[in-house]
């Protein structure tokens, strides 16, 4: 019990019988791999983030491998795949990590996923294996210490909102180490990798298509960064982050939304444009009618004066004529 990597070695079992003794040689390999979050630390593990506990083990032969967590069992797997359990499927789990433990059964790698600040702790892998008369017993130690980060700083590490045009940074907030795998995916689409002191930026035609040149990565944090956003560029973004014994994938989402400044700018415009245009229209109109106006008034005034006119004349004309008559008659009566 309370193993620890000073009990690696062989141990010898010798059983003595009426005919003399026999012997086993048991061979013992204590490994300690340490995931913390300290000053010194090699990586930050945050709540939300799934964390996979690599062994680096290649299951070829028939062994018993078992996950413990504290002490409590939480991962069976047997090495001809007979018998496996996780979680709350193992006799003396609880209901912690219900849904929540996936085991390869190639490498026994255990990854708990959407981890909490519950999980921190202690885990240990423990193999059993056999050849011939020799039995082999490896552990394995992880400790896991989640990050005690609110749920505001969260959301502002993993969140982002931009609007359209402007550029996003997204820095996974890990303890630095140049040695480290770093892979950005969008929508399951490798985006950018890292690896030591080289970089590959949009690999794949998609990438290029939807990123040509709008991609920056550093080098020193990891960070990626998206510059002149299109709102095509929302979604769910993945680092995946592999170092050592360990694996860590954390997701953020990006939200670009459209820049209402310049459509609010030209319908605007148009909506002045189309004030201006009616009040021409209105204007033209209320001329024309101005001027129709004047000129049916200016016709009828003519059509008066030209009325008065004829009047006159016709009222003058039969006394000219009765004038013309009284003369004509005194002239017959003066030759009569």
């Amino acid at each position: 019990m309370n193993i620890t990597n000073t009990d690696s070695g062989e141990y010898n079992r010798v059983l003595l019988n009426s005919s003399g003794g026999s012997g086993t040689v048991f061979s013992v390999t204590v490994n300690v791999f340490f995931i913390v979050d300290t000053d010194r630390g090699s990586v930050s593990v945050m709540e939300g983030d799934s964390v996979t506990l690599l062994t680096g083990i290649q299951t070829n032969q028939p062994e018993m491998i078992k996950w413990y967590f504290n002490g409590f069992q939480i991962a069976v797997i047997t090495g001809d795949l007979s018998y496996t359990c996780t979680d709350v499927q193992c006799k003396d789990a609880d209901e912690r990590f219900r849904d929540r433990l996936k085991l390869d059964h190639q490498t026994v790698s255990l990854t708990i996923m959407n981890i909490t600040n519950t999980d921190s702790g202690l885990y240990q892998l423990e193999i059993n294996s056999r050849r011939g008369s020799i039995s082999t017993f490896s552990t394995r130690i992880f400790i896991v210490v989640v990050s005690g980060v609110s749920a505001a700083e969260r959301d502002e590490i993993k969140r982002k909102s931009v609007k359209e045009g402007e550029s996003v940074t997204l820095d996974p907030d890990v303890v630095k180490n140049l040695n480290d795998l770093k892979m950005w995916y969008f929508n399951e689409i490798l985006i950018a990798e890292i690896t030591g002191d080289q970089s590959k930026i949009c690999t794949d035609v998609r990438c290029e298509e939807r990123f040509r040149d709008r991609l920056e990565l550093d080098h020193q944090t990891g960070s990626l960064t998206i510059t002149n956003t299109r709102t095509t560029d929302s979604g769910d973004y993945k680092l995946n982050i592999t170092s050592g014994r360990f694996s860590i994938k954390r997701s953020f989402s990006v939200s670009v939304t459209a820049d209402r400044t310049g459509i609010y700018a030209a319908v605007s415009a148009v909506l002045m444009f189309l004030v201006a245009s009616a009040g021409l229209i209105y204007f033209c109109k209320c001329h024309s009618r101005r001027k129709y106006i004047k000129t049916q008034q200016s016709h009828q005034s003519n059509a008066v004066e030209d009325s008065s006119s004829n009047q006159s004349v016709e009222a003058n004309t039969p006394h000219e004529s009765s004038s013309n008559q009284t003369e004509s008659e005194a002239a017959s009566e003066t030759l009569t």
